[in-house]
């Protein structure tokens, strides 16, 4: 009786992805795709508000200052160094990945604790700039020039109409209130994930510290730090892109 030469694959049977990937990075791919539908929705909801207002803050004045310059022209200076900030966290985190890739212990806790480092600096950045845009000084257009506005003043610059003192006289001008809403709230939400990638990049360090994964014998829990990580950075770029040049 003739016997088949080749035993068909059992895709399903278990011990083996049917889409030739390890489960535990499947199932972080499928994380990262939900969370890429909530920042969508978010970002479409404001995409819709910021079109339909007639009036809406220029990112070029809302964003100029820079720590201890104050407001010296530098329209997107600061967000500019948060961007290189994360954009070089992304890089040691690939170098991260590499050496799990060839064992390199070392080289993973060296890249690792770099990517951890800009994680929180970027945190530090958009602590700051939340700090100012809350109590600090803000520019403003009035009869077509620049004038400094300090929210001790204004108490809430992103309120409704707020009574701004201008050389003695009081100014009346509408608060973006949708805009703050927004700003605070896409942006507290991604701060929120980068913080949680500090504090998963943080594990990852300590387990490889202890030799977890040298045991093991493989580094897949660091690259699956790294598609949360560069996920946190490919947003960025568009919470960047619809807040600060939108």
């Amino acid at each position: 009786m003739a016997t088949a030469a080749h035993a068909e694959p059992k895709w399903w049977g278990g011990g083996r992805s049917p889409f030739n990937v390890e489960y535990g990075k499947l199932m972080m791919w499928y994380f990262l795709m939900s969370d890429t539908f909530t920042f969508g929705a978010f970002l479409i909801s404001y995409g819709t508000i910021r079109f339909s207002q007639n009036y809406w803050p220029d990112p070029n004045h809302v964003f100029n200052a820079f720590p201890f310059a104050g407001h010296m022209n530098l329209p997107l200076a600061f967000v500019s160094l948060m961007t290189f900030i994360l954009i070089i966290s992304s890089v040691t985190m690939v170098l991260a990945v590499h050496a799990g890739h060839h064992m390199d212990r070392k080289g993973v806790i060296k890249w690792m604790a770099w990517t951890i480092v800009g994680g929180f600096a970027f945190l530090a950045c958009q602590a700051w700039e939340w700090t100012h845009l809350i109590t600090g000084e803000h520019t403003v257009l009035i009869d077509g020039k620049l004038a400094e506005l300090s929210t001790t003043v204004t108490k809430n610059p992103w309120g409704p109409a707020a009574g701004m003192m201008h050389e003695g006289h009081e100014v009346m001008t509408p608060g973006p209130v949708a805009f703050g809403g927004y700003f605070f709230g896409i942006t507290g939400f991604h701060g929120f994930h980068v913080f949680s990638g500090v504090i998963i990049n943080i594990i990852m360090l300590v387990m490889t510290i202890n030799g977890v994964f040298d045991r093991k014998g493989h580094y897949q829990m660091i690259e699956k730090a790294g598609l949360y990580w560069h996920f946190v950075d490919l947003v960025w770029v568009f919470v960047f892109l619809c807040f600060y040049l939108i």
